[in-house]
């Protein structure tokens, strides 16, 4: 069993932080510096409006995919421990209910109670939840050659249901926004409200490619543990993914909207790949001291969650800071108000941190 990796904990904070008041920061940036390759970047914080790829697009997989290897971690040490399956099973049951549950609370706060058609049941952290229960049945069951040919499946199924099976009034292989397949699914199965009114991007039938992503994160994870030619194992996979991803993209495009099979391998891919990274540079180079910014966050990803979605963090930042603000030109005083929130949230989870104080479910 591996011991626990300042890089997986680092690489998850550098994700929540994007998550979170990062990609914001990016986003209030362009055009204030006057400089290329800050508006290019800060482009990439945004989701396209159908097929194609950001950036951003990737924040989401990657935290599905770091899952897994946290997981598989866990998992491993509970077995190691003599628990019993059925133990695990329940831990991981439970903790997707509760992450279910959560999810609706983050989504639809305050909860129309009254009104339980306008009650969105999609989320991020029900996917996790999901996601996590399903791979934890797999990773107890099967040995990692045999997960990768239930990935290879599903991701196949999943292209074959979109292409070949008709969707009443638009027929089969219809992939637009209007006329797929998910999305005349979650409006016949789905109850509730749906995310973009006609489909839900987190919604039923999205929820099976996505899965994938948390189960190549355990696969990854039992290569971390097992330490032999770490770095080069997760290139190769992440490489090979990643190509496979752009050429299936070819006949199934890419697209988040989707969770596209073709987005499912480009993701996972580039979570392979960032991971062998951030584990060459800190655990293999020992260049961590940057690291211990983004531990404090990943370490407490569940509250920085939260955070964002309780606490009107802006409004903070204004009140504390808005003295300094008022001193630059007009067009930078949300840009500052963007970093002033995530440094108090920083401190904010700092604080947790050196109190040892960390919220899991």
């Amino acid at each position: 069993m591996g011991k626990r990796l300042l890089s997986v904990d680092a690489l998850r904070g550098f994700d929540m932080l994007l998550i979170s008041g990062g990609a914001e920061f990016l986003v209030r940036l362009k055009g204030k510096a006057g400089v290329p390759w800050v508006d290019l970047l800060s482009d990439q914080m945004t989701h396209p409006a159908w097929n194609g790829f950001t950036f951003y697009d990737f924040i989401f997989p990657l935290f599905l995919f770091i899952a897994g290897v946290s997981l598989s971690y866990s998992i491993s040490k509970s077995l190691n421990l003599g628990s019993s399956q059925s133990k695990i099973y329940s831990k991981a049951f439970k903790r997707m209910i509760i992450l279910i549950l959560l999810g609706i609370l983050y989504k639809n706060a305050p909860i129309p109670l009254f009104e339980p058609t306008q009650i969105r049941l999609g989320s991020v952290l029900g996917r996790i939840g999901i996601a996590t229960f399903a791979t934890t049945l797999l990773f107890v069951n099967y040995n990692w050659k045999s997960r990768l040919i239930w990935i290879a499946g599903i991701l196949l199924a999943y292209y074959l249901l979109l292409i070949l099976v008709p969707v009443p009034g638009y027929g089969a292989g219809n992939l637009t926004f209007e006329g797929n397949l998910v999305g005349w699914f979650d409006r016949t199965f789905l109850p509730g409200r749906l995310r973009q009114v006609t489909y839900d991007e987190l919604g039923i039938l999205t929820q099976f490619p996505a899965l994938c992503l948390t189960i190549l994160g355990a696969w990854a994870g039992e290569i971390l543990q097992k330490g032999e030619r770490t770095t080069d194992s997760l290139l190769v996979i992440g490489f090979g993914c990643l190509i496979i991803g752009l050429l299936w993209g070819l006949v199934f495009p890419i697209n988040k909207h989707l969770w596209s099979s073709s987005f499912i391998l480009l993701t996972s891919g580039m979570s392979f790949i960032f991971l062998a990274g951030f584990y060459w540079l800190i655990d293999v180079r020992g260049i961590s001291g940057w690291a211990f910014f983004f531990k404090v966050i990943g370490m407490n990803s569940l509250l920085i969650y939260y955070t964002y979605r309780f606490v009107d963090v802006y409004f903070t930042s204004e009140l504390i800071f808005g003295g300094f603000y008022d001193l630059v030109a007009e067009p930078w005083q949300p840009v500052l108000q963007a970093i002033g929130a995530v440094v108090l949230v920083w401190l904010f989870l700092y604080a947790m941190y050196r109190a040892k104080i960390f919220i899991k479910v």
